[in-house]
């Protein structure tokens, strides 16, 4: 006797991304799997019973589950519940915003929060005299989009103890009135987290359990049912488990525990223990995230060749990486003998070079594994690299949203950089056509979730708000087929989730409904198509109104 189905879905055009790339138009569900993928609606009505779901929803296209392989959704989802500056296009909005939110929460004795964008700031830096104006009576400190730079008012300055004297720390840079030499007000890198990590208030396990369970019904509605959190230490991994534990977590999440670069080889020991109680049910903690540089609008990316100052003359700084060859190398090597997966962050093309040797040389000293070693970002590769990511079995894990003419590329790094360089940024089509296994991440906070968007651009190279504009090097663009197997295939496979990622029976039931078919060319743009309905193992975690 033949089980029935609990779901049935009929009447769309599903796009399965197996190995063949096949199409169907109907699949049924029973619990969380898949147990039947057909050509004809027909071949379901034997798994059709008088309790089983019947969805026939014509016009519409069934993918697989996206999959985010580099996103922060805990601080993107405790920016939502603080002070939330993504997207606003102007300073004054910014502003209006950080003005309302401190007006409606007069008991917070911080204003926190952040998402500014680095372009809406003459030479990407705010002032704390601007957040004095709207914040007066409370320390107040924001991160920027892309977490590299804070931005503070000068009560929070003063606690910092930050003036005139402070030093720079050697990974980071207080940004200075050129005359006194006090700061501005605008921190980058590791003097901007050390203020987050000594002076602001610790978030509480509430906070962190609230932000994740924020952050996942906004994914779910973008078609998202699992992702790799690109920074969890040890407070955010609780959070997890006790969201798992207590049967709230309705994604699979991939944990990348955060590489100190203060504290060396020592720091493994405890990777093992967070692994040993921190997996388990829908978390995976496996992962070791490794920043290996910033990022090229702050000149704190590592390059080959040197930035070009302001008149566009050649200068000194190429960067710095925040680990030299030597100790990234040992790194990646023990924790790959370790049994970790490594997930490097790589916007200069010096630090990819040396992310690409470091795995290299942990494939000499321990051999050929499965750990599935990533590097994210990749802004800049210069082309003698390409081809190692194949030949090391390294994953070019790409955020496809930063591959066009926005308002910070245009304004911010090609100044920094050139015409020259700037046309190299973001080669996926040279790493697709290389053989490089690629994933796709959003990097949210930093840019949009949504995983269409992304896609339109690395199909288009061209900035969704202006799509009549010129495109970044549009020989880099990928096909829609690929785009979309990055996002779900591809990242299923650095998650090592090797039970989605494909819609095939046996496969685990984590499906996104669009409400289209985005490979019509009347369709429109792909960035306009919405998901209608979500499914994370065989379970319906979101439904469009």
């Amino acid at each position: 006797m033949i089980a029935h189905a609990d779901l049935v879905i009929t009447g769309v055009d599903v796009f399965t991304v197996d190995a063949a790339r096949r199409w169907a138009n109907g699949l049924a569900i029973r619990g969380d799997r898949i147990v039947a993928v057909a050509a004809r609606e027909d071949d379901l009505s034997d798994l059709i019973g008088p309790s089983t779901e019947r969805l026939h929803l014509p016009g519409r296209t069934v993918v697989p589950g996206f999959q985010d392989a580099h996103v922060h959704p805990a601080f993107a989802g405790r920016n939502l519940l603080r002070v939330h500056l993504d997207d606003l296009g102007s300073r004054r909005e910014v502003f209006d915003a950080i003005g309302t939110y401190a007006r409606e929460h007069l008991d917070e004795p911080w204003i926190l929060g952040g998402g500014w964008a680095m372009a809406l700031f003459p030479d990407g830096l705010p002032s704390a005299a601007e957040l004095d104006a709207v914040v007066p009576d409370r320390p107040a400190f924001l991160m920027n989009r892309d977490v590299h730079s804070g931005w503070a008012n000068s009560k929070a300055l003063a606690l910092a103890g930050i003036d005139r004297s402070t030093p720079d720390p050697w990974d980071g840079r207080i940004e200075r009135d050129r005359t006194t030499g006090d700061p501005t007000g605008a921190l980058h890198e590791e003097a901007a987290y050390d203020v987050w990590e000594r002076v602001v208030p610790a978030t509480t396990p509430e906070e962190w359990r609230e932000a994740i369970l924020v952050a996942q019904r906004h994914l779910h509605a973008l078609g998202v049912t699992g992702w790799q959190d690109a920074w969890v230490r040890p407070d955010l991994l609780r959070a997890y488990r006790d969201l798992d534990d207590a049967g709230e977590l309705t994604a699979r999440v991939s944990a990348a525990l955060w590489w100190d670069r203060h504290l060396g080889l020592a720091q493994i020991d405890t990777f093992v223990e967070q692994r040993a109680w921190g997996e388990g049910g829908q978390v995976r903690a496996r992962t070791v995230k490794i920043m290996t540089d910033g990022v090229a609008e702050t000149c704190t990316a590592a390059m080959l060749e040197p930035y070009l100052g302001a008149d566009g003359v050649t200068t000194d700084e190429r960067g710095r990486p925040y680990l030299d060859a030597e100790p990234l190398t040992e790194a990646v090597t023990a924790l790959d003998a370790a049994g970790f997966q490594v997930h490097m962050h790589a916007i200069g093309d010096r630090a990819v070079r040396k992310a690409l040797d470091a795995v290299e040389a942990a494939r000499r000293a321990n051999g050929p594994n499965d750990r599935r070693h990533h590097v994210a970002h990749l802004q800049f590769v210069a082309p003698e690299d390409v081809p190692r990511f194949r030949r090391l079995d390294v994953v070019a894990n790409v955020q496809a949203l930063w591959a066009c003419h926005d308002a910070q590329v245009d304004a911010l790094t090609i100044p920094q950089i050139g015409e020259e360089r700037a046309a190299r940024m973001y080669p996926f089509g040279e790493l697709r056509r290389s053989g490089a296994t690629l994933a796709m991440g959003s990097d949210w906070g930093v840019s949009s979730p949504d995983p269409l968007l992304q896609m339109e651009v690395a199909v288009t190279r061209t900035d969704p708000s202006d799509r009549d504009g010129r495109p970044l090097d549009a020989a880099e663009a990928l096909d829609l087929p690929t785009a979309l197997a990055a996002f779900t295939r591809g990242s299923a496979y650095v998650d090592h989730d090797d039970e989605a990622g494909t819609i095939e029976p046996g496969k685990r039931a984590d499906l996104a409904v669009l409400n289209r078919n985005p490979f019509e060319r009347e369709a429109g743009p792909i960035g306009e198509v919405r998901v209608e309905l979500t499914i994370a193992g065989g379970r319906v975690v979101h439904r469009r109104s």
